[in-house]
């Protein structure tokens, strides 16, 4: 292809790229081909097939040896340039739009997806060479670029599908395979989590990439979103698949939420994976917002009762009289992201909240005290939402947490020292924000126990909520 003399770049459809192009005669070429992927509606067809060829006689070129040549100024830009090119060919090679076409627009979506394999291997190559090479240092932001639009055309193609064919899939899987070996990835878990603990994986990119596609518009414009989005949320798995909560529920409830009995049951497999990846409870925090979208409260009416209120009043009910120490320790885990959740609504669950709170403080539950220290957590959560309510509560409390300082200070088993510390000093914190919401009170019930208290260490921690309370400073949070 014979690069446009032109120094003006073309109109960019849907790019995101802020800057200019690149420059040079290289640069211009990719230009032309990408203003041939964006032409009238009338000229596409010709237009697109013309871009493909133009493309692979670029690719061909010996002056594209250069792609990633970072040192050139005329190149800058390049990167994002190739992104934007490997988008428009994932588009040409996506399905038809709308209600899944009959046999001759599947077997042209396979050659139009065989063709566009073949150009993604040569590109593919390029990254390759420019990684072994000492003079393109440029290749790992191409790869950046690249990598995202290309798995997301071999996943949708390398699928047996009505639009695939098994030449279309044989090339797919090629495609597949070079970018696990340029990426230097063992398989597409390692390419979407990350190979190790230290490396980010490609997860949010593709579902960036994914998202425009999985809202309640447009998800059925690309019969084969869907699919990629299930079958790459398959390969993400705990711990990963937790930060990602956010991304993944929406589209999986979207999809379960359908009339279509395929649709149904692809979505319920993306929310029972989803369940199995997630710590259960959490994931039910998320999903409640998306559940309550309809309950609006209107100010001269009480609040409805939401999801988020009976699943908690639910976990309390258990937590009560529960003694199997890994129980308690799980339900203590997640109470103060209930607490944290419902706000001050948890008004609504104090007493019960009270009886668990007290009672979880009183027992002993091994070396780590798990379930103590988060149960501490929760009570100063709900101290803070709920102050107003916390000084007829005073007196329970300050039992509570003066024992449980008491007995840790006084305690000769084998908890590890820092345990200790962390546990006295939650409860030496939630004995501060007492005082603060009781408006000075425990400092004054306080007042006589530094001179009567034997134990040094328990009169050094109340000695401190004193001072505190005086106005000294105080970080908890």
């Amino acid at each position: 292809m014979e690069p446009d003399g032109s120094r003006e770049s073309p109109p960019r459809e849907g790019s995101s790229f802020p800057g200019p192009w690149p420059s040079s005669a290289l640069g211009q070429a990719f230009s032309q081909i990408l203003h041939q992927f964006a032409g009238q509606e009338s000229r596409r067809g010709k237009a697109r097939n013309a871009a493909l060829r133009d493309l692979s006689a670029v690719l061909d070129a010996k002056e594209c040896d250069q792609l990633f040549a970072g040192s050139d100024t005329s190149l800058r830009g390049m990167p994002e340039m190739l992104g934007q090119v490997a988008k428009a060919l994932g588009k040409y090679a996506a399905p038809p739009e709308g209600p899944e076409g009959g046999g001759d627009r599947h077997s042209e979506v396979a050659e139009k997806a065989a063709a566009v394999g073949l150009l993604f291997l040569k590109l593919l190559r390029k990254v390759e060479t420019a990684k072994n090479s000492l003079v393109c240092p440029a290749w790992k932001a191409g790869l950046r670029h690249l990598a995202g639009p290309i798995y997301i055309f071999a996943i949708t193609h390398n699928l047996e599908q009505p639009w695939t064919s098994p030449k279309s899939q044989g090339v797919a899987g090629q495609v597949l395979a070079l970018l696990l070996q340029v990426t230097e990835c063992g398989s597409v878990a390692g390419f979407l989590n990350g190979e190790n603990e230290d490396e980010k994986g490609r997860f949010t990119a593709v579902m960036g990439l994914l998202k425009p596609d999985l809202n309640k518009d447009s998800w059925k414009s690309n019969p084969a979103t869907k699919h990629v989005f299930s079958w790459t949320l398959q390969k993400v798995t705990r711990p990963w698949l937790s930060q990602h909560l956010e991304r993944v529920l929406p589209p999986s409830l979207l999809i379960s939420d359908d009339y279509q009995t395929e649709n149904k049951i692809l979505g319920v497999h993306c929310l029972h994976h989803i369940v199995l990846n997630v710590a259960v409870l959490l994931c039910l925090l998320d999903l409640f917002p998306i559940l309550e979208k309809a309950l609006h409260w209107k100010g001269d009416a009480a609040r409805p009762t939401t999801h988020c209120d009976e699943v908690l009043q639910l976990i309390l009910m258990h937590m009560e009289p529960e003694h199997r120490l890994l129980l308690r320790r799980t339900y203590a885990r997640n109470l103060p992201a209930f607490v944290k959740r419902l706000g001050i609504l948890t008004v609504r669950h104090l007493k019960r909240l009270d009886r668990v709170i007290i009672g979880y403080l009183e027992v002993y539950d091994g070396p780590e005290e798990e379930a103590r220290l988060k149960i501490l957590e929760a009570l100063k959560l709900l101290m803070q939402y709920t102050w107003p309510r916390v000084p007829c509560r005073l007196v329970v409390l300050l039992k509570a947490l003066l024992k449980l300082i008491c007995d840790v200070a006084r305690d000769s088993s084998l908890t590890p020292e820092s345990v200790k510390s962390a546990l006295l000093e939650e409860a030496t914190d939630c004995l501060i924000l007492l005082d603060r919401c009781s408006e000075g009170q425990v400092k004054g019930l306080l007042a006589k126990i530094p001179q009567s208290c034997e134990d040094s260490k328990v009169g050094n921690y109340i000695r401190r909520v004193q001072q505190v309370s005086e106005g000294a400073p105080y970080n908890a949070t």
